[in-house]
């Protein structure tokens, strides 16, 4: 093969090609953000017992301190730290001065006394601040003097009150007659020159924890750790959790790395490879829609990235982080049922490395199917706050079950996961202006577009209303009726009844050449050939899909537009063209739709819908005969000319169809009382 063909052949295949590398892509990412670490193969609580066989050491390692014993014992270390105080030299110089400059007229014998009281307050030293905690014990006290420190005990010292309480003593003792003036002058000298070491005391605390022993011990190898039926007691906890560590080490992760990066690339190989089954059996337009498919392996990839990365920094509880996210995001562009299979595995594929592994697995899942289901038929944007508070009961009710299952108790529930818990669906609001962002990105549409396109104050709406009342109205019934019969089969309801009311917008240019607005007698294509006329009807298909573009319609509800007539021929002016020209033969295309037919279940039910409800209104006589003879005729005519062969629609959803829209239509027009003029 030349590099022509080659290319060619590329060139052909160039989408299939493309969903090869996103989903390999997809895996190799994953699978390089799941953290490398061994999985201890055991599952086990205080209290439970050990179901699993004889557990013994597999090699020797230490025995670590509980978390408990750790902060009882960084408590005390704290409690217990020295203090540190520095000595200023110089207070006792400018004191002495200080004071000899106030009492130059006491006698000498005064300002001798009160000097040697100076100097035996300064010998001791004063603290700076009665703020500052001393030691309990009168050991930890230091006091740096110099550069050097060396141990002091607190009763060597005074304070700035007990200073001037042995100055007060002492003159009273002695019995000086000037003792005002001196004390005065006493305590305008006496300054503190002990000065709390603030920093170095807390780098010695800190330099203190950073050498404390987290150690209690060593298990040896081929020590019994548990026997069979033993009760797990707080002994046996604290080896195995030892043990969960050493498994986690740096030695066991060098030797280990290359087996647990294939395990884990098994892993979500077999989640990933489920959910490409699952597509293609179910969902496959998903999976021959590039910029779908690539949506739902961003979903996924960012979900998982972006819990793994939080896990590794250990800043904050992972019960803040908002996993329902992606199932309300998911729901939005998808289906329920591809919502609630990505969700799922995504789950699975985390709780290989999340804390708590089947109470994560369990709390998630649980949520993640109440918030999908909580916006099964999204109508308005309050169901998301509603789907909020639904999350916040769910995850509420599992985590107390799983707490007393784990904790035996309900004293032992922390009140702080319950707050975790409350912002993490604060968090999940963040869903809505994701979806916007996804929205304009990738230009697919949630559930939330489609209802803003349901407000009749709407431009476009607004201008059909009043251009083209009678279209409008047909547009409703044709709305009532399409999303009435896939509700009935299963399909998106809210798209459908959008696209309903968009599909004839094309006739806003030339209303009255359409039966359903003209309010005279007179019909503009009594003028205009057969041929002419047809043109005219078709051309609302192509003036549609323009307006809908000019007024930034998503591409799903041009679909509706493009595919509400399939490629049926304009039977009413073919027919007389034929009739009136028996010798000709005509030009089907002159008379025939442009296409493309329907390629879903929704724009299926649109065209059925859409063709009854115009053929029903043409009835003379609107009975129960009349009704399902013109329902079954105009279907039987769409399925013998092949406009539903690309649609994902059975034969026992078309007969459900039938019977929605024959019992619609009865109610529609059915025989009104006579009232008395």
């Amino acid at each position: 093969m030349n590099l022509r063909k080659l290319f060619i052949a590329v060139s052909n295949k160039h989408d299939l090609y493309y969903r090869i590398v996103l989903v390999t892509v997809s895996i190799l990412v994953i699978t390089s953000f799941l953290p490398q670490q061994v999985r201890f193969k055991y599952d086990y609580r205080l209290g439970q017992t050990w179901t699993y066989e004889e557990l013994r050491a597999p090699f020797s390692y230490p025995v670590y301190k509980s978390s408990s014993e750790i902060d009882i014992e960084k408590e005390e270390i704290v409690r217990n730290a020295p203090v540190f105080y520095s000595v200023d030299t110089n207070i006792e110089f400018n004191a002495i001065n200080d004071f000899y400059g106030k009492v130059g007229a006491a006698s000498l014998d005064e300002k001798a006394i009160g000097i040697h009281l100076l100097q035996t307050i300064y010998q001791r030293g004063v603290f700076s601040s009665a703020k500052h905690i001393l030691p309990k014990n009168e050991e930890h006290l230091r006091i740096i003097r110099k550069g050097a420190w060396k141990p002091s005990e607190r009763s060597l010292h005074y304070s700035m009150q007990e200073a001037l309480e042995l100055c007060q003593n002492e003159l009273e003792r002695k019995g000086i007659e000037s003792k005002e003036k001196l004390m005065a002058a006493l305590e305008n000298a006496i300054q503190p020159n002990l000065f709390f070491e603030e920093e170095l005391t807390r780098q010695f605390i800190k330099d203190y924890l950073k050498s404390m022993s987290l150690v209690r011990g060593e298990v040896t190898e081929g020590n019994l750790i548990v026997r069979r039926g033993q009760v797990v007691d707080a002994d046996v906890l604290e080896k195995l959790d030892s043990l969960r560590k050493a498994f986690r080490g740096e030695e066991a992760l060098d030797s280990s790395l290359p087996w647990l990066y294939l395990g884990y690339l098994l892993l979500v190989m077999t989640a990933v490879t489920i959910l490409l089954v699952f597509l293609w059996m179910l969902r496959r337009d998903i999976l021959m829609d590039s910029r779908k498919i690539t949506l739902l392996f961003l979903l996924i990839v960012a979900t998982c990235a972006v819990y793994t990365l939080l896990l590794a920094s250990n800043k904050i509880s992972m019960l803040l982080v908002p996993l329902c996210i992606l199932p309300l995001v998911t729901r939005a562009f998808f289906d329920t049922r591809t919502a609630l299979f990505v969700h799922v595995l995504s789950m699975l594929m985390l709780g290989t490395i999340a804390p708590g592994g089947f109470d994560f697995v369990f709390m998630q899942i649980i949520a993640g199917m109440v918030s999908i289901f909580s916006i099964v038929n999204m109508r308005k944007r309050s169901q998301l706050f509603i789907a909020v508070t639904l999350i916040f009961a769910s995850y509420f009710v599992s985590y107390i079950g799983l707490s007393l299952l784990n904790e035996g108790t309900i004293l032992e529930i922390n009140p702080m996961h319950i707050a975790w818990l409350m912002g993490n669906c604060l968090l999940t609001l963040l869903s809505y202006p994701l979806i916007f962002f996804i929205e304009k990105t990738f230009r697919v549409t949630s559930d939330f577009t489609l209802m803003e396109l349901t407000d009749f104050n709407s431009e476009l709406l607004r201008d059909l209303s009043t251009k083209a009342p009678g279209t409008f109205q047909h547009s409703l019934q044709v709305a009532n009726l399409a999303e009435s019969a896939i509700y009935k089969i299963g399909g998106n309801s809210l798209l459908v009844r959008v696209g309903a009311l968009y599909h004839d917008i094309g006739k806003m240019d030339m209303p009255m050449y359409f039966i359903e607005n003209q309010s005279t007698q007179m019909n503009p294509h009594d003028e205009l050939s057969f041929d002419e006329s047809a043109s005219i009807i078709i051309s609302h298909v192509i003036k549609g899909i323009e307006k809908a573009r000019k007024f930034n319609l998503p591409d799903v509800i041009i679909d509706f537009i493009r595919t509400h007539h399939g490629n049926m021929l304009v039977q009413y002016f073919y027919i007389n063209y034929v009739k009136s020209f028996p010798d000709q033969i005509p030009n089907e295309d002159d008379f025939r739709y442009p296409g493309p037919r329907p390629f879903s279940k929704e724009t299926a039910v649109l065209m059925m819908a859409d063709s009854v409800e115009a053929a029903a209104h043409s009835l003379t006589v609107h009975d129960q005969d009349s009704i399902d003879e013109i329902v079954e005729k105009i279907i039987n005519k769409q399925i013998d000319s092949g406009q539903f062969e690309n649609c994902d629609i059975t034969f026992r959803d078309i007969t459900n169809i039938k019977k929605i829209f024959k019992k619609m239509l009865t109610s529609i027009y059915h025989i009104r009382v006579a009232y008395p003029t």
